[in-house]
């Protein structure tokens, strides 16, 4: 049975920082990439980065590219988001996400607020 688990969000002042984990369990952790997406209040769920199995391949969305950066710990098997200068409009719900072997599997999310 696969399973996510997120943890690691909060609110931040704008400027901080964040990292998020993603504890993965019941599928090959080591050869499956991992993503996390966000969604905003009244907007629809949208990628932010991935991260291929071995970590050697990573890509961002543009709006948190050079201030975002995944990672993995495949002894762990965790996947991680260390979020920094982090702006209001990174306010959602963090999701971390899975495909085994084709089919998406979701984290039950943890929030990020990014206020003064």
């Amino acid at each position: 049975q696969v399973q996510l688990v997120e943890s690691g969000g909060g609110l931040v002042q704008p400027g901080g920082s964040l990292r998020l984990s993603c504890a993965a369990s019941g599928f090959p952790f080591s050869i499956s990439a991992m993503n996390w997406y966000r969604q905003a209040p009244g907007k629809e769920r949208e990628f932010v980065a991935t991260i291929s199995g071995a970590g050697g391949i990573t890509n961002y969305a543009a709006s948190v590219k050079d201030r975002f950066t995944i990672s993995r710990d495949n002894a762990k098997n965790t996947v991680y988001l260390q979020m920094n200068s982090l702006k209001p409009e990174d306010t959602a719900v963090y999701y971390c996400n899975a495909l085994w072997p084709s089919r998406p599997y979701w984290g039950q999310g943890t929030q990020v607020t990014v206020s003064s």
